[in-house]
């Protein structure tokens, strides 16, 4: 019985999580290129780390970060299909 208990507790907290970053997404976009060395959200275009706070160089196209919907632009920022077009350069 305990065992399904804990079983039951993880899975909760694991569905928990989930919804709660989705909650946090809302009304944010990604934004390429902005992102101050160690300050990323995630994983980058390149596929070399696949956490958040793992970037090496400010303004690294490959980077990004979330914002609030429409400020990209404004930050010099990009989309995911902007930066993967200057990674190709």
């Amino acid at each position: 019985m305990n065992q399904r208990l804990i079983v039951s507790s993880a899975l909760a907290s694991a569905l928990a999580l989930g919804l709660v970053g989705q909650a946090a997404a809302q009304g944010k976009e990604k934004c390429y290129g902005i992102a101050k060395a160690g300050q990323n959200d995630c994983a980058n275009l390149a596929g070399t780390h696949s956490c958040a706070g793992q970037s090496k160089v400010d303004n690294d196209p490959g980077e990004w970060k979330y914002v609030a919907k429409g400020t990209c632009k404004d930050m010099k920022g990009m989309t995911a299909e902007e930066a993967k077009a200057k990674a190709k350069k």
